[in-house]
Formats: structure tokens, C-alpha cells, sequence
């Protein structure tokens, strides 16, 4: 396995994300089907990704999406803005008044609690950024000269979307490689968006040609299963045991498989409850493994700790770090943002790097 090698800090931006953002309705302590009143939150895979090198590791970043013009939309981009996050590269799609044909996604999540489940309902057909097409973005102006990019990164989540952001997905890519910008890919293995369009045969399809783009590939056990076809051996339906060999070969055999990666890294989550959970991680980089064991963590609100690792871990790289500490990053950073309720992280990096050193959670004052 070749090193990443990341570009200087001349390009426009340091990380940019591409992929749809949402409006998260969050119901509190409620559930959705009996609340009276939601929160809300933006969220996305992709853009939470940008929005946590932005905010806790002081990066510059933006995010490539369209949204419906609307107040819904401008919703969205309200919350991007507070974020930090560009919002340039946004495109805006006329609304037909009553989304026919246009409209903005939105994903109600109950956080849950001890033996109940967190729960997830999207409401995301028909959005503005599924019908983007090839060529609607400017790759070569985007990471050219003018602007460019020393990180990349989208995911699977996007992938889903339409046979269109397949597409642009893979337009993306081959423009990040052209200009030398590495690429992140987040397998992020969603049923709900396959199932009524081939299921998990059409997501290994979709997913192995975009693999064969990656530098950088995330997921967790379930992840690589349903997208890849390569099962982690010893893991039953359950997750309740983690089986570090069975993780180790399943990441040989991706990386052998896949010899244009430079990183393939896992996520370690073993779900006691709702409530508490074992949360690891571990990595290939140049032919060796780096592991962090699981350790058992609160959890306030666990959607987004997966991509708050994949920011911490990026961040890691973008700094110049080495792997294992880059991979330590991505674990603090992911615990840190389950404490918190929404998708995005709001932790800070003094934070982080004090998790990383195993710091008690006593009272700062």
C-alpha cells in the first residue's frame, strides 16, 4: 500500500464534501410518531464530514450539493453558514411551489435510550440533489488551479441517491485524481435507499467501480458486507463480538482486492444499549494494522459519530500525522460527538486531543 500523499496548503480549500444535506427533525427525548414539537438540525454523511474539520479542527472546507429554493432550503443554508462550512459550490434548483418535481430532503431521527433503539425516517424522494446530472459541476474549475482541493470526500450515502450521483460520483473522482487531490469514500451502507433499487447486489455493483477510485475507504463490519460482498469472519447478526482477527483479514482482503487504496479503516461499535456502547476502531496502512481497542462510552445521540471518525481521522492526515494517530483521532473525535445531540460535532480539538490522552470528564471551570 502506497503512503497518502496530501498537497500543500496553497489549494483553496482544505477538504471539500460532496453529497446532500438535509434537514434533521429531531423529536428530544420524544418519539416521532408522538411529539409535538422537533428540533432541527442540518445533517448529511458527506457534509458532516466537512462541517467537523470546519468546526473542531479550524479547516477549510465547503460542500458541493443543490438544494430546492425555498425556505426550507434557505433553512439549510442557514445552518451551513453557521457551520463555517463554504457554501460557493451550492447550487440552487427553482421549487414548483409544492415539490412535485423539487424539493429539499428531510430525516426525522429519534436519538433512543437504554433498550430502545435509536430510529431513523427520511423523507428524501424527488430531492434536488438526487437529479444532479454529469457535468453540472465544474470538476476541472473546482479543483484546478484557480480553486483546488487537498482532500476529497463522499460516500455511499450520495451513491444511493439516484443513477445519476453514481455518476457524478465517479465525474467527481476522476477529476480529484487528475489534480493530485486525495479521496476519501465513507461505504456508509443504507438499506432504506437500496431496497427499491436492487438491494445490496446493486450496491455492490455501484460501489466496487467506485471503490477502484479510493484512496481512503471507511465503513464498519455491516458496511463492508453489504457493499463489497466481503463478510468480517466471526461476527454474528448481533455485533455483540468483534473478533479483531476476522476485522484484520477482512481488511487484507479489501486492500488486496482493491490495490489503489492507501487506507482501509473500520469502525468498532459493540451496542450494549441505546444508552452505552464499545466504540473502536481499526485500520490497514502500508501493509500493517493499526488498532484501538474499544473502550464502553455514553451515548447521548449516536447518529454522526461515524463521520465525525472520518473527520477526525482525515484531519489526522491533513496535519501531517502519523496513521495510528491519525486513527486515534477519528475515535475520540467520534466519541466526543455522541454526546452531543444533532449529526455535527461540537467538539472542540483541545478536546479531542484530551481523549486522546484518556483525560476524566470532570468539571472544567
Amino acid at each position: 500500500m502506497d503512503p497518502i500523499s496530501v498537497p500543500d496548503s496553497n489549494r483553496r480549500w482544505d477538504c471539500l464534501s460532496l453529497g446532500e444535506v438535509m434537514l434533521r427533525l429531531d423529536p428530544g427525548e420524544g418519539r416521532i410518531h408522538t411529539t409535538r414539537s422537533f428540533q432541527v438540525w442540518e445533517g448529511g454523511g458527506e457534509y458532516n464530514v466537512a462541517r467537523g474539520l470546519r468546526r473542531c479542527f479550524g479547516l477549510r472546507t465547503a460542500v458541493a450539493t443543490v438544494l430546492a429554493d425555498n425556505p426550507v432550503g434557505r433553512l439549510v443554508e442557514d445552518f451551513i453558514l453557521q457551520g463555517g462550512v463554504d457554501t460557493s459550490l451550492i447550487q440552487w434548483a427553482p421549487y414548483d411551489g409544492v415539490g412535485r418535481t423539487v424539493r429539499n430532503g428531510l430525516n426525522f431521527t429519534e436519538r433512543g435510550f437504554g433498550v430502545r433503539g435509536a430510529v431513523g425516517c427520511s423523507d428524501r424522494g424527488h430531492t434536488a440533489i438526487s437529479q444532479i446530472k454529469p457535468g453540472d459541476f465544474d470538476w476541472n474549475a473546482i479543483f484546478g488551479a484557480a480553486n483546488g482541493a487537498r482532500w476529497f470526500h463522499t460516500g455511499g450515502i450520495f451513491a444511493a441517491l439516484s443513477a445519476s450521483t453514481t455518476q457524478v460520483a465517479a465525474e467527481a473522482m476522476d477529476a480529484a485524481r487528475r489534480y493530485g487531490t486525495p479521496i476519501s469514500y465513507d461505504l456508509n451502507y443504507r438499506e432504506s435507499l437500496w431496497k427499491s433499487i436492487g438491494g445490496k447486489a446493486k450496491a455492490q455493483e455501484v460501489n466496487r467501480e467506485l471503490v477502484g477510485k479510493v484512496d481512503l475507504l471507511l465503513g464498519n463490519e455491516e458496511d463492508f458486507t453489504a457493499m463489497l460482498g466481503v463478510a468480517v469472519k466471526g461476527v454474528g447478526q448481533d455485533f455483540s463480538e468483534l473478533p479483531i482477527a476476522g476485522y484484520e483479514e477482512m481488511l487484507r482482503e479489501v486492500a488486496a482486492s482493491y490495490p489503489n487504496l492507501k487506507l482501509v479503516a473500520s469502525t468498532l461499535r459493540t451496542a450494549y444499549s441505546a444508552s452505552r456502547n464499545a466504540w473502536g476502531a481499526i485500520a490497514i496502512h502500508q501493509d500493517k494494522i493499526v488498532h484501538v481497542p474499544q473502550q464502553g462510552i455514553d451515548i447521548f445521540d449516536r447518529v454522526g459519530g461515524g463521520d465525525s471518525f472520518a473527520s477526525g481521522l482525515i484531519y489526522g492526515f491533513l496535519a501531517g500525522k502519523p496513521a495510528e494517530w491519525a486513527v486515534r483521532c477519528g475515535v475520540a473525535h467520534g466519541a466526543l460527538a455522541m454526546t452531543t445531540p444533532g449529526d455535527t460535532s461540537m467538539a472542540t480539538l483541545a478536546e479531542v486531543e484530551r481523549a486522546m490522552k484518556g483525560g476524566a470528564a470532570r468539571i472544567a471551570r
